[in-house]
């Protein structure tokens, strides 16, 4: 199962030069990487980063990440995936502009 991350610009950047990313501001100030599953993500867009351009998405395998993975209560009830250590360069299957969200494999 693939999971998402969205990217500013800046943060892609930064995660591109360094080899991983702690995550956004939000990231920080929480203790863990905030991600979404593919029908969580246009609420996650809607949400977070409305009016943004230039969001980078990347795609994880779950399952790749599984051992610091957690499933946990969050907006709505919904079961939201959060990462409890840096995301990597490595864990990342694809990228693509958010803009394309919509148009995702299941």
């Amino acid at each position: 199962m693939l999971i998402y991350k969205i990217l500013r610009a800046p943060e892609w950047a930064a995660m591109q030069a360094d080899g991983h990313t702690d995550g956004a501001p939000v990231d920080l100030r929480d203790g863990f990487i905030h991600l979404s599953t593919g029908p969580q993500l246009a609420g996650t867009l809607d949400r977070h980063f409305a009016g943004e351009e230039d969001l980078t998405l990347l795609a994880c395998d779950a399952e790749a990440l599984a051992g610091d993975l957690r499933w946990e209560e969050a907006r709505g009830g919904q079961l939201f995936p959060h990462l409890f250590r840096s995301l990597r360069l490595s864990d990342v299957v694809w990228t693509r502009p958010a803009r394309d969200a919509g148009q995702l494999p299941r």
